[in-house]
């Protein structure tokens, strides 16, 4: 038995071995059997035992997959659903990123953070996640350790919403509508939000996605307003410029009768894209990256978070 279990531990970390479960696991979450939050718990699981072979190179190919995947959600929704998606989300979007953005602010004053890990929480939570933490990050110029906390952070909470979001809206039945747009304003990441919609249902899918595209766009004032806090104007602003991309699949879907045969199966491979980035992410999280994160900036994102959620809730659902 012990040298049954000590061939099964040298298979496990053999780097060729490693890469043969780490391809054959994100072949699986390819297709219908896997869903988005097992995909993310798949890649977890495998950076944590066998460990992931290809860390260092994946970050880069992640944000690409994930760009792709949502443009070709774009092929599922009509101009008219998007546009109505959009206005619904409108005044929440602006009352919540008010709301943790000064929120974020006090709660690091009070705990007595760092102004520029605050901020990036506070903007990461407000927006996008690691999107708007990236594209906030060259203004600020906050540490590398600043970075990496804020991010990994932001990760940890995305992966425990993708459970928890389907659970809580199941059990206060909320419709396809309430909770796409609970998604898109409650969930930091574009990734997450899609990806707990997905396991909801199609219409939640098209709601929290559009939505939380057009809450992407406020990467762009928030960054402006961000120069003059930290009274840096010499900083290049990140456009998201493949929500145009997004926004032009949306359109060509609507106006060419070609794409009504074409849009599902689109739509199908996007959402397979989808999971596989959700592995991809699961993957380069690790026990290792968890214990770097303090008590006082899990606090307040987590405060932030709390706050975020269950305010959107109540007032989607009142």
């Amino acid at each position: 038995m012990i040298s049954k279990l000590y061939h099964v531990k040298s298979f496990i970390q053999n780097e060729a071995s490693q890469k043969i479960i780490f391809i054959g696991s994100g072949i699986i979450c390819l297709t219908p059997l896997v869903s988005s939050p097992i995909a993310l718990a798949l890649g977890f699981i495998i950076a944590v035992f066998p460990g992931n072979p290809f860390e260092k190179h994946l970050h880069q190919y992640i944000h690409l997959l994930l760009q792709i995947s949502i443009v070709g959600l774009g092929f599922g929704l009509k101009l008219n659903e998007a546009l109505q998606a959009g206005k619904t989300g409108l005044m929440l979007t602006v009352i919540s990123i008010s709301t943790v953005m000064i929120l974020g602010y006090f709660l690091g004053k009070l705990f007595k953070l760092d102004k520029q890990l605050s901020y990036l929480l506070s903007v990461g939570t407000a927006i996008c996640g690691g999107s708007a933490i990236a594209a906030t990050s060259p203004i600020i110029k906050p540490s590398t350790k600043q970075v990496s906390l804020a991010l990994a952070i932001v990760f940890t909470l995305n992966s425990i919403a993708l459970f928890v979001y389907p659970a809580i809206g199941n059990a206060l039945h909320l419709s396809q509508e309430q909770f796409g747009l609970w998604c898109a304003i409650g969930i930091h990441d574009t990734s997450s939000v899609v990806g707990a919609a997905a396991k909801f249902g199609n219409e939640a899918l098209k709601i929290a996605t559009t939505v939380k595209l057009a809450r992407a766009l406020w990467i762009i004032p928030v960054s402006v307003m961000t120069m003059f806090i930290f009274k840096n104007k010499e900083s290049k602003i990140r456009i998201p410029w493949f929500i145009g991309w997004f926004i032009l699949a949306i359109l060509m879907n609507t106006y060419f009768p070609v794409f009504d045969s074409l849009s599902s199966s689109i739509t199908v491979i996007a959402r397979s894209g989808l999971n596989l980035t959700l592995f991809l992410i699961g993957s380069t999280l690790s026990l290792q990256t968890l214990k770097t994160i303090g008590l006082k900036p899990l606090a307040i994102a987590v405060l932030l978070w709390v706050t975020i959620s269950a305010g959107s809730l109540l007032y989607i659902i009142y």
